[in-house]
């Protein structure tokens, strides 16, 4: 009998230990807000017209509203196994994040993850937010966010290539990837690599679809350096008619090329940074051949309180006559450590046939020129 209660008791304290070496976290963030903008479209296509001002309840000042899971279980020898599944959704009206397919949603349209992380750094395979995006958001004052930021420049690079905004198959570099397999090394004197590779998954086609990326970076001593270079075979296979046009059938076309440099330096409570980025189609870069530059200052008043800026230029390298500026200044406050508040206000001059948004997910006519200004509450949970 005392065997019998001996190990029972052994068999309790291994499986109290084993549940304390694995953890699952629900987490998640509202951010939702009052927006002005003083003109407006209905779509990105380059034939919409200016609709007039537009007042609205939007979501995502800084960032989207996001709910996700995850977990980690600790394997020995400094190993872990993690999982991570993630998905935006619409505060104003419940609705789930965008999907690659346009006019569809998916509940974990940014992470469904399984990986790895140890001494050689971690791996991820599944849908991901990529490696490109962070690099950005890093050498960016405004923290690429979704009102006035490097974020918005680069989708406004992606609108006027030909992407309809209601998917995340974007024309040039990538927010989301479907099925990538990504490494991040461990830091080295502040310096880190991270390499992403997709594969398409189309019979008979070795590069149908794949997408593939490289991202450098360093940080120390209170200075960011990125180096980026994304590539993708079969980007953007949707029409702006679809589905009343069907997709285009994967070729192995290299079609979407994006490469950025950026750099961000503080000392004390200042920021500064600035970047420059190019993106083609290099299958046929007579369409499709922008240039990107960007620069930031922001100042922390108090572990509380910062105030943001950012300049953003976009310029068609096809024609001239087609270039963007757009300027943002915002300010937050944090309320608590989980709230904090944000006023923000924007402007964006268009010409020709540019149409760079001062707001995610905001529309405005190509070559019509915008205010906006939106305050808001983000709250973390």
């Amino acid at each position: 009998m005392k065997l019998k209660l001996s190990s029972a008791a052994a068999l309790l304290m291994f499986a109290v230990a084993a549940h304390a070496q694995s953890s699952v976290t629900l987490y998640g963030v509202v951010d939702s807000g009052l927006l002005f903008q003083s003109t407006s479209a209905a779509t990105f296509q380059p034939t919409a017209r200016n609709q007039g001002h537009v007042y609205q309840l939007k979501d995502g000042g800084i960032y989207s509203s996001f709910w996700g899971l995850k977990g980690s279980e600790d394997v020995g020898g400094g190993y872990k196994i993690n999982f991570k599944l993630q998905g935006s959704f619409n505060s104003t009206n419940g609705k789930s994040g965008l999907s690659d397919t346009p006019g569809t949603t998916a509940i974990f349209n940014q992470y469904a993850t399984i990986g790895a992380s140890g001494p050689f750094g971690t791996f991820d395979a599944g849908r991901q937010i990529i490696p490109m995006i962070y690099a950005m958001a890093e050498t960016d004052v405004r923290g690429a966010q979704y009102f006035g930021s490097i974020l918005t420049a680069w989708l406004g690079i992606n609108q006027v290539a030909g992407w309809p905004g209601t998917s995340t198959n974007a024309p040039i570099g990538a927010l989301y990837d479907s099925n990538a397999l990504v490494y991040t090394s461990p830091k080295f004197y502040g310096a880190s690599l991270a390499l992403e590779y997709a594969p398409g998954g189309v019979a008979g086609q070795f590069q149908g679809g794949t997408r593939e990326s490289a991202v450098l970076k360093y940080s120390n001593y209170g200075l960011n350096l990125s180096a980026v270079y994304y590539n993708g075979h079969d980007t953007n296979p949707f029409p702006l008619t679809y589905p009343a046009a069907p997709a285009i059938s994967a070729t192995g076309q290299d079609n979407n090329r994006f490469y950025y440099f950026g750099a961000m330096y503080t000392i004390g409570g200042l920021s500064i940074s600035g970047s420059y980025g190019i993106g083609k189609n290099p299958a046929r870069s007579n369409t499709a051949d922008f240039e990107m530059a960007s620069g930031g200052l922001g100042y922390q008043f108090s572990p509380f309180f910062k105030v943001t800026s950012g300049f953003y230029y976009l310029k068609d390298r096809n024609n001239s006559a087609n270039h963007s500026s757009e300027f943002a200044v915002g300010a937050e406050y944090s309320l608590s450590k989980r709230t904090k508040a944000y006023a923000q206000v924007g402007y964006v001059s268009n010409k020709g046939t540019m149409n760079q948004t001062i707001v995610y997910g905001t529309p405005v006519a190509p070559g019509v020129s915008t205010t906006a200004a939106m305050i808001g509450i983000r709250h973390n949970f």
